[in-house]
């Protein structure tokens, strides 16, 4: 394709994803089903543009007013992702000369506001937990890049090293993830859908915090395990992998089109152990009817997603307070109701993507305090069991599991975990 009609893609996809009327990656999905003629390279310069975009929405918007013609060709001149001849060849000079004006501005002369690009209420609420202003701008930087693509190798089909051989001999570098047994960390985006290793189920991608938080449950053969709120089913397939595909794993959700995405997974899986089934909500006569005969609980709960910021940036602008309190109301309902159908000697986790203490800290000291049958266990001994490398790490003094992108390396995950006395 021609830079011109390229580049005036990516401003038009820049336009349509600064409306933040919808989710960044549906916005994308759907721009790039309309244009079906994009190239794997030119999809990926543009849904990268966009994204970029999102990061450092404050910022580049901000920059581009001193410039001249529609303000989203300024910012996705600014923040363009793909090969540098494109944008040199369709761009003006005069605007070559203003862009070169704006890169050369030194960004710890501006406002905070305009380095760290979030809202207010964001910034102060994260600034406050890490204490320095060190870490803070740490935690910023991460937040302004893309995230590594982390895979679970699954044992039912292969062992890590003999993915990583193959990956290596595909041209692929990779190497293990510092705290998962069963993770790989791959550099770059290289088309793993075309590679046999996925296609015959031997790896999944999913952050290595998310694969943490499917550990930190302690399932085991035989066993009877509920994933209460199981999405596209990235943790249920990590369970029934710890289940060695034995005993029952029950996927719930509320969204029965989340679900249908876990069908080809679990094919290429080879589990026959989970039972998928879409509830009405969480007092679901299916919930009612296990109640107090599971062994094993996780609540990855609905929530504002501020740990998946590398992946997600638009939720920063789409999210507010108000909208975490909402979802404050209902992941406690919904852990409540979880609650319920662990027997005896049960454990219950309940796990967010979100740094927000709360959707965090805050739900778990309201459950314990209205559920003193439950008794807190700590992270730092559930994971360590688990096969956890370093767990001492990724726990609190608390004992809460708590995951930060800048000190960690995966999105920002929270969990908690219960055993019922």
């Amino acid at each position: 394709m021609h830079p011109n009609a390229l580049f005036d893609l990516a401003t038009e996809l820049v336009r349509e994803v600064l409306l933040l009327d919808a989710p960044s990656d549906s916005v994308v999905s759907r721009f790039f089903r309309v244009h079906k003629a994009l190239g794997a390279r030119e999809r990926h310069a543009l849904a990268e543009t966009a994204y970029a975009a999102l990061r450092q929405k404050l910022l580049w918007a901000n920059l581009a007013q001193s410039g001249q013609g529609p303000l989203e060709r300024r910012i996705a001149m600014l923040a363009w992702q793909g090969q540098p001849h494109v944008l040199e060849r369709a761009v003006k000079p005069d605007e070559q000369s203003w862009l070169k004006r704006c890169q050369a501005i030194d960004p710890t002369s501006l406002p905070d506001k305009l380095r760290h690009n979030l809202p207010d209420w964001l910034s102060n609420v994260l600034r406050e937990q890490l204490g320095n202003d060190e870490e803070f701008w740490a935690l910023v930087a991460t937040l302004s890049g893309g995230a590594p693509l982390d895979l679970r190798v699954n044992p039912q089909k292969a062992k890590p090293e003999a993915v990583l051989d193959a990956l290596r001999e595909a041209g692929i570098e990779a190497e293990a993830t510092p705290y998962s047994p069963m993770g790989l960390r791959i550099h770059g985006k290289p088309a793993l859908q075309k590679l046999a290793l996925y296609t015959d189920g031997h790896v999944e991608v999913q952050d290595e915090g998310s694969q943490l938080l499917a550990l930190l449950t302690g399932a085991k053969r035989g066993e009877m395990v509920v994933d209460f709120c199981a999405g596209a089913g990235g943790k249920t397939l990590a369970l029934g992998a710890m289940m060695r595909n034995t005993g029952r794993l029950y996927a719930f959700d509320v969204s029965g089109h989340r679900l249908d995405k876990l069908k080809p997974r679990l094919a290429r899986s080879g589990l026959s152990n989970v039972y998928a089934a879409q509830i009405a909500h969480e007092r679901d006569e299916r919930i009612k009817r296990l109640a107090g005969k599971i062994d094993r609980v996780l609540v990855d709960a609905p929530c504002s997603g501020m740990g998946t910021l590398r992946r997600n940036p638009d939720l920063k602008w789409r999210q507010s307070p108000k909208a975490i309190e909402e979802l404050q109301a209902k992941q406690l309902a919904i852990l409540d109701s979880a609650a319920r159908l662990c027997k005896e000697g049960g454990r219950l986790v309940y796990a967010t993507c979100s740094l927000m203490p709360a959707e965090n800290e805050k739900i778990a000291e309201a459950f314990s305090a209205a559920h003193p049958e439950y008794k807190l266990l700590d992270a730092r001994e559930a994971l360590t069991q688990a096969g956890v490398q370093r767990a001492d790490e990724l726990v609190n003094a608390a004992g809460h599991l708590r995951l930060w992108p800048h000190r960690h390396a995966t999105d920002g995950f929270y969990a908690a975990a219960w055993v019922r006395s």
